[in-house]
This record gives structure tokens, sequence and C-alpha cells, in this order.
């Protein structure tokens, strides 16, 4: 195996997601057929097929997977940012799409698997104080889920390693932590996740700061997926990847910032010279040759 040749079916589940959305364009932009699944309206009009299907039945997910056959899976499909849900319902809904989807793609004979994990994992945040173990943030950092859904994130990510470790090579998985997600629309005015504007979270730094200021533009992060599909078979099985930006989504140093927003990075924070963010991508430089291409400082300003 090797890089996904055009015209190989990828299924994107969530493919009406402010994520799903960048990826679908970004796959069928490589020659792809795209096959979405979402029971949301939204999905691309770049998909060949849109499956309105529940993934959280796993005879859905064996369904969806036998009907299409597809060569990779990009498993995008959650309920998306914390507490937007009761904590019971995320937890179930986001833990049983990632083992459905997972077992569905390994019996079924997808070559490669990408899953959607989230910065959230280590623990920032937590309303009894956090603190990071050093900075900036890595794939090595320990992980401290303090909500429903980082735990469900990181369960995600643990129920990937398992089927890597059960498919061998006959299966290739990663996990992706993208950070704050910010799609096309978002840098001219709509809402984020969040609720916020772009621009208030710069001119707010409270806002961001909880989450330690980080963000991905959805493009970039898409453009990691597809890397990531195209390297699975020359890398170790089981990999978590961070995709951030190369910037910190705010309008001074973090050595100076982060320290006043949360104090409990304080012994850390001088680390982050310059413009740098909390979160590392250089594993994802080192392993994938990405780098993200696209910046507040221009796609703000692109549209102002």
């Amino acid at each position: 195996m090797s890089a996904l040749e055009p015209g190989s079916r990828v299924l994107v589940t969530g493919s009406a997601g402010r994520f799903g959305r960048s990826v679908v364009a970004d796959l069928a932009a490589a020659g792809h057929e795209v096959v979405g699944i979402d029971p949301a309206p939204g999905t691309p009009e770049a998909c060949a097929t849109v499956l309105p299907a529940d993934l959280t039945d796993l005879g859905e997910a064996y369904g969806a997977l036998t009907r299409f056959r597809p060569r990779a899976v990009v498993h995008l499909a959650a309920i998306a940012t914390p507490f937007s849900r009761t904590d019971a319902l995320t937890y179930r809904v986001n833990t049983q799409l990632a083992f459905n989807v997972c077992e569905a793609a390994v019996q079924t004979g997808v070559e490669r698997v990408v899953v959607a994990s989230s910065p959230t994992v280590v623990g920032y945040g937590a309303p009894h104080g956090w603190s990071p173990s050093y900075l900036p943030i890595d794939e090595d950092h320990p992980v401290a889920p303090w909500n429903a859904y980082s735990l469900s994130k990181l369960a995600a990510e643990q129920t990937m390693r398992m089927f890597a470790t059960a498919a061998g090579d006959r299966t290739r998985l990663a996990a992706v932590r993208p950070c704050f997600v910010v799609a096309p629309e978002e840098w001219r005015g709509a809402p984020t996740q969040s609720g916020h504007g772009i621009a208030e979270r710069l001119d707010r730094p409270e806002l961001g700061g909880v989450s330690l200021f980080n963000y991905v533009d959805a493009r970039d992060a898409a453009d990691l997926v597809r890397v990531l599909l195209d390297a699975l078979p020359e890398l170790p099985n089981g990999e978590v990847f961070f995709a951030s930006a190369a910037d910190a989504l705010a309008r001074e140093p973090l050595a100076g910032l982060l320290p006043r927003v949360v104090p409990a990075t304080a012994p850390h924070a001088a680390a982050l010279t310059g413009t740098a963010p909390a979160f590392s991508g250089a594993k994802a430089e080192r392993l994938l040759g990405w780098q993200p291409k696209r910046s507040w400082r221009t796609e703000l300003a692109m549209e102002i």
C-alpha cells in the first residue's frame, strides 16, 4: 500500500459538520470519490453520495460500510462540543460511534481509518485547576479529561488503538486532535462553535484563554487528514497527531498573555516566544511533512 490513488472511495462520517465539509471538499479536490454519512443536512455537493445513517446503531454502521465498501474512512461524527448535550448522552454517543465505525471498518476490510479526537483530552479548563506539564503541548503530554466530552474523545483514541492492535497490518488507523476548528465562513463573521465570532475571541482573551488560544483553519486540518490517509501504510499503527495553526489565536505573545489568563501556566509559558501556539504541530511536520498554511492574521484580514 502507498498513497491513495485518485478515484479511491473514502467514506466521511459527520460530513455536514464544520470540519466535515472541508474534509469532503479536500478529498474530492484530490480526485477521490467521497461518500458522506450524516443525518444532518449540509453535506457538500462534492460528495458522490450522502447517506443519513445513524452510526450509533452497529447494524447501520455495518450497513453503510458494506454498501459502499470504501478503501478509507474518516470518522468525524460526534456530539462536537462539551456541554451541548447531557454528559451521559455525549459520552454514550461519542464512544458508541467510535466503536461502531472502527468495528465495521475493520471487519469489512477497510484499509485506512482516521478518527477525530480533541485537544481537550489534556485537561485544560478543569474547574478545580489545571496546569500543563510543559509547553508547548505535544502528543506525549499527559492526558487528564475532566468532562464527558473530553473523556469520550480519549475513549475514541483508545478504541482506535485497540482496533489497530487487533487488526495488525490489515487496517491502518490513526487519530487527529484538531484544535479549535474555524470554518471558512467563520472568518467572515459566522458564529464559531463557542457561539462567539473570531474577532470577539481575539478582543476578549478570557474567551480563548480557557482553551489556551488554540485553533486551526478547517481547510488546513482537512489537508492533514488527507496527507495522513496517504501516509498511514508507512506509519506505526495507532498514531495520534495534533492539528494546530502555526500561531496562537491571540493578539500578543502567549509568554505574557497565558500567565495572566491561566496563572497555572506561568512556570512554562516563557517557552512560547513570539506568536508560537500552546500546541505543537511538530510531529505532523516531522512524520507527514504537514504544515498549516493559514493564520487568523491573513484570513481575518482578507475578510474585513
